[in-house]
């Protein structure tokens, strides 16, 4: 026979399964969303609030506002709902505020889910559930969102270019395709047009209307017949803000690029906005970010709060067809000058070990040499020792020089798919546009600068000292007496000083993040939606 102790416990339990059942605070809502049986002003804020999601990139149905604005409209007429009706629309404004509230503060998605290998960022003490309970007593729910949303200065910067964008949706000037572009008389059939300075064109009216609308074309007086001058200097803006060659022609990329519209450009945002949400935050005095598909690199400082860009340079990144770099974070622990290369087991297998076997003298030339298992080196090139590095047993490495694939400098950071920074001999591949030509490492352009960025509190190391270490064809590691966060990430929305930036989606992360999103938005929600 069931003991009252026994019945006390399972009281106990009831109760606790109302409480999580109701996202784990009281186990009646009702009472921070109604008085009197009638909506809290709290309730139409929430309401105008989950309305306002699209300004942040994000959906409004995805939090069933319709339905919620409708719900609480229908509370404020007579006869006044009763205490079942009320506890289940205070639920569901519930519900809605923490998962706006959860998504807004770090994703929709985990990062990792899409090979995005960004830590879970440690706990900053956002809780949902617990802010909206205080937002709710305090009467300012507006204050929520601001507190949710990334402390960086670039997520604002977005949001006002996105509203900007949205606001050109449906414009004339895209409803109409540019017509085709001149083509020569004795070019191959085949080829692309393009519009060189001093051609005219029947698309220059609706040109000169777009880049005036994009802000590229900021000339009020009239244009010239033909295209050239304030046409050609439009143009260049143009493919300056969008990641391509600047020569002024408008070529079959920057035809593409014209082609974009507003409404594409503003999901592209969107999707921008998603990934600074999962972007970790530093409290380190200085950091690195790399951006791929802008390939560029940007060494920051932390100066009385504010983030301070101290050295920005070219990058050269994974190729996209088949070695692309990892988005990732990590910590710069040391530098090695006049570094060896070892040839990570894939490159040796499927690249050096062909050479070799038809040109064993190429293991001479490039100032290569075996390291066997027992440590020793061996520069004889023989079927045994190419069987051995086939089977990974042997490795190849090249010796610090000139020849040297990583150049003088190398910035090494742990992790998973053996991913650095460094120098490169091949410094002629920075005056390209699209810069993806590596096996997956990044290479720097400003190898000097950077050492002396990441050595800022080693004073012991002076420039003449940095360039005589790359110059020593000895290996020197250093590490690091302060190490200095990295971050490799993909952004290919970006406003730099006031002005909006598109970069092409050169590793299609753009289609996979709004894939993914896609997917999330066709699963029902959970309880804990939108949390990782």
């Amino acid at each position: 026979m069931p003991t009252p102790l026994f019945f006390l416990q399972s009281l106990r339990c009831l109760a606790l399964a109302l409480t999580l059942a109701v996202g784990g605070a009281w186990a009646s809502e009702a009472p921070l969303w109604f008085d009197a049986g009638r909506p809290r002003p709290q309730a139409w804020q929430a309401v105008e609030l989950l309305a306002e999601a699209p300004g942040h990139g994000l959906i409004a149905e995805d939090y069933g506002v319709d339905a919620l604005g409708l719900q609480v409209a229908e509370a404020a007429l007579e006869p006044p709902p009763d205490d079942a009706a009320q506890e289940r629309l205070a639920q569901a404004l519930s519900a809605a505020m923490q998962r706006y509230l959860s998504d807004l503060h770090q994703g929709r998605l985990d990062p990792r889910h899409l090979n995005h290998q960004f830590k879970p960022p440690a706990s900053d003490g956002f809780d949902p559930a617990a802010r909206l309970r205080k937002g709710l007593e305090a009467g300012q729910l507006a204050d929520l969102v601001r507190e949710a949303v990334p402390r960086l200065s670039q997520y604002e910067a977005l949001r006002q270019a996105l509203a900007r964008m949205r606001a050109l949706v449906g414009h004339p000037a895209w409803l109409q395709e540019l017509p085709p572009l001149p083509r020569p008389a004795r070019q191959k059939p085949g080829r692309p047009g393009k519009l060189e300075p001093g051609q005219s064109w029947d698309g220059m009216a609706l040109l000169a209307e777009r880049l005036r609308l994009l802000g590229d074309l900021v000339a009020d007086e009239p244009l010239p017949a033909v295209y050239e001058a304030v046409w050609v200097e439009a143009v260049q803006r143009f493919q300056e803000r969008h990641g391509l060659e600047v020569d002024g022609v408008v070529g079959k990329d920057t035809w593409a690029a014209l082609q974009v519209t507003p409404g594409q450009r503003a999901e592209q945002i969107a999707l921008n906005l998603e990934r600074l949400r999962w972007t970790p935050l530093t409290e380190a005095p200085r950091m690195i970010v790399v951006n791929i598909p802008e390939f560029v690199l940007r060494a920051y400082e932390i100066r009385e709060g504010r983030i301070v860009i101290h050295q920005t340079m070219k990058i050269i990144v994974g190729k996209a067809l088949d070695t692309r770099t990892p988005v990732f974070e990590e910590e710069m622990r040391s530098i090695e000058f006049s570094p060896y290369w070892n040839v990570p087991p894939s490159i040796a297998r499927s690249e050096t070990v062909p050479k070799l076997q038809r040109d064993p003298g190429y293991l001479a030339r490039e100032a290569m040499e075996f390291v066997l298992p027992d440590g020793l080196v061996s520069t004889e090139v023989t079927p045994d020792v190419l069987a051995e590095v086939m089977a990974g047993r042997v490795r190849i490495r090249q010796r610090p020089g000139p020849k040297n694939a990583l150049g003088a400098v190398k910035f090494s950071f742990p992790n998973r798919d053996h991913i650095y920074l460094h120098h490169t001999p091949a410094a002629q591949l920075f005056g390209k546009g699209r810069r993806d030509f590596s096996h997956g490492c990044v290479r720097v352009e400003h190898p000097v600068e950077l050492a002396l960025f990441v050595l800022h509190d080693m004073p012991q190391w002076t420039e003449p000292r940095v360039r005589e270490a790359m110059a020593a064809g000895r290996l020197q590691a250093v590490r690091l007496a302060t190490p200095v966060p990295v971050l490799i990430t993909y952004g290919t929305a970006l406003v730099k000083q006031g002005r909006l930036h598109f970069y092409p989606d050169i590793y299609g992360h753009d289609r996979e993040l709004a894939e993914a999103l896609r997917q999330r938005r066709t699963q029902p929600a959970s309880p804990t939606a939108g949390t990782r």
